[in-house]
């Protein structure tokens, strides 16, 4: 594998090299330029930068104007300070009124560390998929992150982006991989049970697939890096083929992708859904691999909520 890389920093080289290509994009800050790695584009492009202060309720507002006139305005700042401390400027001044604005968070969840339980945002995409209208996508991988920002500049309406702080390994790297919004892509294939993961927890995944399989279990990973719109179709033909899955994310249980999936399956195919995530509590403050470890998001959680999974499945 390459060297490891964080999406926070995919994303800013993605910004200053699409910069170049689409013209009406500009880039907004919250004081966090250096942060967020929109540092990048600003030095490449400072009269499409605006710096907006401290005041990022006020730097949303500026952001939805500018798509009035034709921009495609990238909005930025911490994931706690968009989803959570914007939340009513994002869903009446862009989602309402359905505005091309992105709006980009970097460093969300646990992996944000010593930063402590007040920045470690676990519940922002459960916030923002309640939006209606509002695309939510957490990329697993640089690759994937700098993919995701060229989609979001073609489409047309609020689209939410998650990125985090911790570098991670490259998984995407392979002439065969294609991004599209609202379509999971199929990591791996199995018949035993399905792991559903996003972000950091892809690659996770897979490593615990390789732990299963010391166990003859087979596992499916599937890549659901858009939470919303959902890709129901693979789910359906997951749940169908495996009749258990695991959904694994460095984010709330509650109102993350996991609910998400089980929202989707038990309308049309119920099986079994675990899910694997931070159990509805704060965070805590201490290094980020310290932190990932005692959260278990790692392999080892996951291998563990399969076991679980596979017996409410050989129960029923």
């Amino acid at each position: 594998m390459a060297d490891k890389i964080a999406t926070r920093e995919a994303y800013g080289n993605a910004l200053a090299e699409f910069g170049s290509v689409y013209r009406d994009v500009v880039v907004l800050d919250a004081d966090l330029a250096e942060a967020t790695k929109t540092i990048i584009f600003k030095k490449k492009f400072p009269e499409r930068f605006f710096d907006c202060g401290i005041a990022e309720n006020n730097m949303f507002c500026v952001a939805a104007g500018l798509s009035t006139a034709g921009k495609i305005p990238f909005a930025s700042t911490f994931a706690m300070f968009a989803a959570g401390r914007s939340f009513d400027q994002i869903r009446n001044s862009i989602g309402y009124p359905h505005l091309n604005v992105k709006i980009c968070a970097t460093h969300a969840g646990i992996s944000v560390g010593e930063d402590g339980a007040t920045h470690q945002c676990n519940e922002d995409i459960a916030l923002m998929r309640t939006i209606p209208g509002m695309v939510v996508i957490n990329p697993s991988d640089a690759v994937e992150a700098k993919s995701a920002v060229e989609a979001a500049i073609k489409y047309n309406g609020p689209v939410y982006m998650r990125f985090g702080r911790l570098p991670i390994s490259i998984i995407n790297d392979n002439p065969d991989y294609k991004f599209e919004i609202g379509k999971a892509i199929k990591m791996a294939d199995g018949n035993d049970v399905t792991i559903v993961a996003n972000g950091m927890m892809v690659e996770e995944a897979l490593i615990a697939r390789e732990m299963l399989l010391a166990e003859g279990i087979t596992a499916s990973v599937i890549n659901m890096h858009t939470v919303k719109p959902i890709d129901k179709e693979t789910l359906i033909a997951e749940a169908q083929q495996t009749g258990a899955i695991v959904t694994s994310e460095e984010h709330n249980i509650i109102g993350g992708l996991g609910s998400a999936v089980a929202e989707a399956l038990c309308e049309i195919c119920p099986v079994p859904v675990v899910r694997h995530g931070v159990e509805d509590v704060f965070g805590k403050s201490g290094p980020a691999k310290e932190l990932i470890e005692h959260f278990a998001l790692n392999a080892r959680g996951i291998v563990e909520k399969v076991k679980i999974a596979i017996n409410l499945k050989n129960s029923r």
